[in-house]
């Protein structure tokens, strides 16, 4: 299939506007019921409850450095005169047998020990000499100095995790630390890629005349992957109406986003428009954008479910899945911000785009080693099929509607890309 390009007064007439497409899309979106995960498996998901600390953090009062634990009063030096102060024990990191310090002594202690009673203080080992009996201590320390204070990091009833964080490798340690094995997150919503044409065939096999591999539902689905999304690649779908049927009915079940490639644009749109449409409603419209103005959006099944009717093309089905799927999933995993991020670049070449249509130009951003400026080198401008551009891009360039010439050296907002590498 292709992406038809329509006739200048059909495009021009009726364009929903790209904002107000997004904002439909947006209020479609729907957050996975909360699971509860162990911690190992929580590393990228957003947290689902408020996780208060049960037990301190640290536990008890503990050495910070390896070193003699005393009472600061007892080496309180004057000038340069050391202080010598008996050595009565040893306590090792884990111990639990308790000891008390008496006035005037000292007791070795090893990073993470608990500290003796009456101690307030520990002199780590650089400031003495070292002896295992009857330590020379150079320098004083005042109270406090090295130790680390019964919930000086978290106490009680604290907000460990706060909900709506996305738990990364230090939610991770802090939940261990505070003795959580489980903890309740939102899951990553489950999306199903769906490519449509009777002309695809799959990578494995060698196309005949006529015949194109299927590029759509690999390319979505690692899109949908770096959105955040748990992927279920269907594949090739003949464009039979009660096979495709079938299948997209199967998916609506397993779902929170379904996307059927090959679904908008010519007869082959119309076709699968009419095979669902017993499903839900779908809008089929034009939206005021390039490439990919050509797209269908609704709620399908039971459910309701958000489904996406995009261009066969890939370029174009790659374009639509940014502006707008990719929103849709960030705001299904309940990201405070679905949207890239954005900045104001310097165009380093003049670039085109359609009168009354946003462009989504592919794009490489630079940036001005000396002045910190953006700068901007469009990528295959000439035409909406050029993938390759597309995988050397790393932004899109944004036009506004209202331009259809944009010079070198003019201002535009771009939109970031995956990093890579």
């Amino acid at each position: 299939m292709t992406d038809p390009t329509p006739e200048p007064d059909q495009a021009e007439q009726d364009l929903r506007s790209v904002d107000e497409q997004i904002a439909r899309v947006l209020q479609a979106a729907v957050r996975p019921r909360p699971v509860r995960v162990a911690i190992s498996e929580a590393q990228g998901l957003l947290c689902a409850e408020e996780v208060v600390a049960e037990h301190a953090l640290p536990g008890f009062d503990q050495a910070a450095v390896d070193g003699y634990a005393v009472r600061s009063v007892d080496v309180r030096t004057d000038g340069d005169e050391p202080v010598q102060l008996p050595v009565v024990g040893e306590i090792p990191a884990g111990s639990r047998q308790p000891r008390r310090l008496q006035p005037g002594q000292a007791v070795r202690v090893a990073t993470g020990a608990p500290l003796p009673t009456l101690a307030d203080a520990v002199v780590p080992t650089a400031f003495t000499d070292g002896h295992p009996a009857k330590v020379t201590i150079h320098r004083s320390v005042p109270s406090a100095a090295y130790v680390r204070r019964t919930g000086e990091d978290v106490q009680i009833g604290d907000v460990a995790v706060r909900q709506g964080d996305t738990i990364g490798a230090a939610q991770v340690g802090l939940l261990a630390a505070v003795g959580r094995s489980k903890v309740l997150v939102y899951p990553r919503p489950r999306v199903s890629i769906v490519s449509v044409g009777d002309e695809l065939v799959d990578i494995d096999r060698t196309p005949s005349t006529g015949q194109v591999y299927d590029v759509n539902s690999y390319a979505l689905a690692a899109a949908a992957r770096d959105a955040g999304a748990e992927v279920s690649r269907v594949g090739i779908v003949p464009s039979d109406p009660k096979r495709l049927r079938e299948v997209v009915e199967g998916r609506l079940l397993m779902s929170e986003v379904v996307v059927v490639a090959g679904g908008a644009g010519g007869t082959a749109g119309d076709e699968v428009q009419a095979a669902l449409s017993d499903l839900g409603e779908i809008d089929m419209t034009r939206v005021g954008m390039h490439p990919g103005s050509a797209q269908g959006f609704g709620r399908l099944g039971p459910d309701a479910v958000p489904t996406f009717l995009i261009p066969a093309n890939p370029m174009s089905a790659l374009v639509v899945f940014e502006v707008l799927i990719r929103p849709l999933i960030r705001a299904a995993r309940g990201t405070r911000n679905p949207h890239r991020r954005t900045v104001s670049a310097r165009l380093l070449s003049p670039v085109s785009s359609t009168k009354g249509r946003r462009g989504y130009l592919r794009g490489q951003l630079l940036r001005d080693e000396s002045t910190g400026e953006y700068l901007v080198q469009p990528l295959g401008t000439s035409g909406a099929h050029l993938l390759a551009s597309l995988a050397e891009a790393n932004c899109l360039v944004n036009v506004d509607e209202d331009l259809t010439e944009v010079p070198a050296g003019e201002q535009v907002k771009v939109t970031f890309l995956a990093q890579r590498g």
